[in-house]
């Protein structure tokens, strides 16, 4: 018992040195690190400004979105009771495409 407690020590002031000793960051790496942060808060902000009717797109295409999906959830409701709506296959194609637009224009 008193043999592995002082294992344990050992062990742990040697674990302990090492941390200690951890190699110091060269100057040069300091002034590149420095450097690449000026250089970040240097950037000018972005050429490209989205225009307002850009904006009102957006909103709507969001809004239709978000009008669809909420009229897919009754529509699911009534195939468990066995009917189909015909024209939920074409809401959630819609929706898909909704979708994929409202993506590429965010990104841009």
């Amino acid at each position: 018992m008193k043999t592995s407690i002082i294992s344990f020590t050992i062990l742990c002031s040697v674990m302990f040195a090492f941390a200690q000793g951890a190699r110091p960051i060269p100057p040069g790496i300091r002034q590149a690190d420095h450097t690449i942060e000026q250089s970040e808060k240097n950037l000018p902000p972005p050429l490209y400004q989205r225009s307002p009717t850009d904006l009102a797109k957006l909103r709507h295409d969001a809004d239709e979105l978000a009008s669809l999906a909420q009229s897919i959830p009754p529509s699911v409701e009534q195939t468990t009771k066995g009917a189909l709506p015909k024209d939920l296959a074409d809401r959630l194609k819609k929706i898909e495409k909704l979708a994929k637009q409202l993506r590429s224009q965010i990104s841009q």
